[in-house]
């Protein structure tokens, strides 16, 4: 979250700006979506208790960023420190429930067939705890305001990979569906640059190290992806399940109608 920000001043008002404005417009990217997914016909309710955990839990998320922005640019910090220790709480059941739900999609065989099964599995948790890195470090350096915030601001970038993938035409831009989407979860920390040099002239460090993180997790998926470490990886983890037939690196063949997410055919 934009969490903790312990007794720190208030930031200059162009700052709190920026981020509040920002924060709606990754909520709206978010909520946006999801949306066209389940207009669409791409989801269903009928998804099994685990995929609606992982939802609910990362929208949570979603929500309580926004409301720490909203905390902060209305300077009601009580609030934001308060909220922001639910936020480090939150972060335990968003890892469990994001590598529960993408070793299961593995092992189903149900990984969306613009992206290869192997880079799906290591991309997903790969960003997950980037994701977490960033938020600790956010929580860590609390007390500096404007690298806090930032930090923050990279974690939640990487997060919209999703939301971004729902609102891009991924099945037209195989094989590089997952590097696109990537690309564009770069699009928001980008901003974030451009507003710091309109407002003082120079860019500030955090964001060398919020989005020199969001690239490593670039560098680190391709490298794992087609690698023998990899393979090494796929085998364990699809052994005894549908997804074992499938091979790591294959693209599985478009289905016949709607992809529907999260249906509940067992391994």
């Amino acid at each position: 979250m934009a969490t903790l920000a312990a007794d720190a001043p208030v930031q200059a008002t162009g700052d709190d700006r920026f981020f509040l404005r920002a924060a709606i417009a990754m909520a709206l990217t978010v909520a946006a979506g999801f949306s066209l997914q389940l207009a669409a016909g791409r989801s269903s309710f009928h998804s099994p208790l685990l995929v609606h955990a992982h939802a609910i839990t990362f929208m949570g998320w979603v929500t309580l960023y926004l409301l720490q922005n909203v905390f902060v640019a209305t300077d009601r910090m009580a609030l934001h420190r308060r909220l922001g220790w639910i936020g480090a709480v939150w972060l335990v059941p968003m890892l469990v429930l994001g590598c529960w739900v993408t070793v299961a999609m593995v092992r189903r065989g149900q990984v969306p067939f613009f992206f290869r099964p192997l880079q799906f599995l290591v991309f997903d948790p790969t960003t997950l705890f980037a994701f977490i890195g960033l938020t600790v470090a956010a929580v860590t350096l609390r007390r500096e305001t404007a690298w806090h915030r930032r930090l923050h601001f990279c974690g939640m970038s990487l997060l919209l990979g999703p939301a971004f993938g729902r609102l891009l035409p991924l099945p037209l831009l195989q094989p590089w569906a997952w590097e696109v989407t990537f690309a564009a979860t770069l699009l928001f920390p980008a901003a974030g640059v451009i507003a710091d040099l309109r407002r003082s002239g120079h860019v500030h460090p955090a964001w060398r190290w919020g989005i020199g993180t969001m690239l490593a997790v670039l560098v680190l998926t391709e490298a794992v992806t087609y690698s023998p470490v990899g393979n090494a990886l796929y085998g364990p983890v699809t052994a005894g399940s549908k997804g074992a037939a499938i091979a790591p690196l294959a693209f599985a063949k478009p289905p016949l109608g709607p992809q529907v997410t999260g249906r509940s055919d067992g391994d």
